[in-house]
């Protein structure tokens, strides 16, 4: 699979554009705001979701990794495919999205384009309860989740004596766009309510509701 493209900009489209790299030419799918900021002759690294089916082989791309994660993340959810998830990435900021998920307010994800109510309804629902993606960044350094005796993920927990789990979520909303000082007096709250032993992405959903406005 593809993970990263480096290149410069060939042609755009309404909806993708020619990469050139290295004198191949990749078509790559991409949303009307990553397209907006790019031009013929550019630069570029765009990060790379590929979709692999019967009859097709797309390579979506992003400026940004957190914006891939979220197309990703949004896809998990029935009835919401790469058009729809594009939609809602051109219409609502990262940062928007991770405090209407985090707050189930449906009302955001209706502004997206062809995202209906009963759509957004679902969105809005089946976010709720779930940690927001954190792309591939290594960097953060959040925990692999283990696996129960039923295979299921398991949540990491954040115990008294790992300050390295503490700076995991406050790293993770670092990388959601939310400066230190916020982030460190968010899960500082979160902790003194839930206690150390809460899961990490209890803690960084939490964290998420006490930054929302």
């Amino acid at each position: 699979m593809i993970g990263i493209l480096k290149g410069r900009v060939e042609a755009i489209g309404a909806d993708e554009l020619v990469l050139d790299v290295n004198g191949v030419g990749y078509l790559v799918g991409a949303g009307a705001r990553t397209l907006s900021r790019l031009e013929p002759g550019q630069d570029v690294v765009l990060h790379i979701e590929t979709h692999v089916r019967e009859d097709a082989f797309k390579l979506f791309g992003f400026l940004e990794d957190i914006d891939r994660a979220w197309f990703v993340h949004l896809q998990n959810i029935q009835g919401v495919g790469a058009k729809a998830a594009f939609a809602v990435l051109d219409t609502v900021p990262v940062s928007e999205i991770v405090n209407a998920a985090a707050l189930g307010d449906k009302s955001t994800f209706a502004r997206a384009k062809g995202v209906g109510p009963k759509l957004a309804t679902r969105i809005a629902t089946e976010l709720k309860d779930k940690a927001p993606p954190v792309g591939r960044s290594f960097s953060i350094g959040l925990p692999v989740h283990g696996l129960d005796s039923e295979g299921a993920a398991t949540p990491a927990p954040i115990s008294g004596g790992d300050s390295h789990a503490r700076e995991d979520a406050v790293s993770a909303l670092i990388n959601l766009g939310y400066n230190e000082g916020q982030a460190r007096q968010a899960v500082a709250s979160v902790l003194r309510e839930r206690g150390n032993d809460a899961p990490l992405s209890d803690v960084i959903r939490l964290a998420l509701k006490e930054l929302a406005p």
